[in-house]
């Protein structure tokens, strides 16, 4: 079988400054202290946070500047990341970077900050309004028309389908689904989606409990595509359960250590995935540099690509499966 890669380049439009930022020296903040950098993820426990904190401490190193990783106990929990984020702009903090877990709820406390001097650097999932600096992410609809694709691909575009739902609020699982569905229904109209409009919630076990639900309501189906870590994980033991893990074409997102083996066992189909390791990096430049009055990207896109069986192996696929997370055991 032909080895298959999708792979977004690196994006990066023309350069934008900040006007407002003060020219400071490299690695120093407000009176000469060195910069603080405060990076607040969606959540801490699944791999690709663990990947993006990775990739901000890399950075941080790097730039001789201090980063505080602070997110919420539940990736729901939207009044818990808004208090971290105005709690951190209270504490003097010379830049945010934030993956916000609502579109909407974190524009006000986004703005404030902004007011106080101190800018925000958006990553993962975008935030709406105009008061944040830069906007750093995966092209979220192109990852959901590569699994889209596969599905249409594997099922030689015939079958029923379920797609779950990550949670309302989150741009960047919302754009996954809007580009699975786009392309979907403009390439693949044969296959008929019996459900759409399930949200999982944060965890593997509402994730779980979720497609035990739709598999009891819908029976055994053809394909089913799951838009991120939890509910990809939630979905796969809910399949292996009813020993129809292989027997079902299952397309999901990101990565771990029990994804990657069912990927090699061939009971996922592919797994798009991400690159957090540049997006934490990435992020944490960028906000250091608007800091400093340095010129930076006020938009970048990092890479985007569909892992399967025949490709896991290759190097550029592989290190998106495994991230090098060494960084964060050898200490803060």
């Amino acid at each position: 079988m032909a080895l298959r890669r999708f792979v977004l380049p690196l994006l990066v439009v023309p350069l934008v400054v900040l006007t407002a930022a003060a020219c400071r020296p490299s690695g120093s903040g407000a009176g000469g202290q060195s910069l603080r950098i405060a990076v607040i993820p969606i959540g801490t426990t699944h791999e690709f946070w663990k990947a993006v904190h990775a990739g901000a401490l890399t950075a941080a190193r790097e730039l001789g500047v201090e980063i505080i990783w602070k997110g919420p106990l539940k990736e729901d929990d939207r009044n818990e990341q808004i208090q971290i984020v105005e709690t951190l702009a209270g504490a003097g903090v010379d830049a945010l970077v934030l993956s916000p877990l609502d579109d909407r709820a974190l524009i006000r406390p986004v703005a404030e900050a902004r007011r106080a001097g101190i800018p925000t650097v958006i990553f993962n999932s975008a935030l709406q309004g105009e008061e944040h600096a830069a906007f750093i992410a995966t092209d979220n609809f192109l990852g959901g028309t590569l699994a889209a694709k596969e599905i249409g691909r594997r099922t030689g575009g015939r079958g029923r389908l379920i797609m779950v739902r990550l949670m309302a609020g989150v741009e960047g699982t919302t754009k996954r689904e809007e580009g699975f569905l786009a392309t979907l229904r403009a390439e693949y109209p044969g296959i008929e989606v019996v459900s759409e409009n399930q949200y999982a919630g944060p965890s593997t076990e509402t994730a779980y409990q979720t497609m035990e639900n739709l598999l009891a309501r819908f029976g055994p189906v053809d394909a089913i595509f799951t838009p991120n870590e939890s509910t990809t994980f939630g979905g796969l033991r809910a399949l292996q359960d009813h020993g129809l893990a292989g027997r079902i074409v299952h397309v999901g997102f990101d990565s771990s250590e029990k994804l990657i083996e069912a990927l090699a066992k061939g009971e996922l189909a592919g797994l798009v995935l991400q690159d957090p390791v540049a997006m934490g990096y990435r992020s944490v430049k960028t906000a250091a540099a608007i800091v400093r009055g340095e010129p930076y990207a006020k938009t970048e896109s990092t890479a985007v690509v569909l892992a399967v069986r025949d490709n896991m192996k290759e190097p550029a696929i592989a290190r998106l499966l495994r991230p090098d997370l060494s960084i964060l055991e050898k200490g803060r």
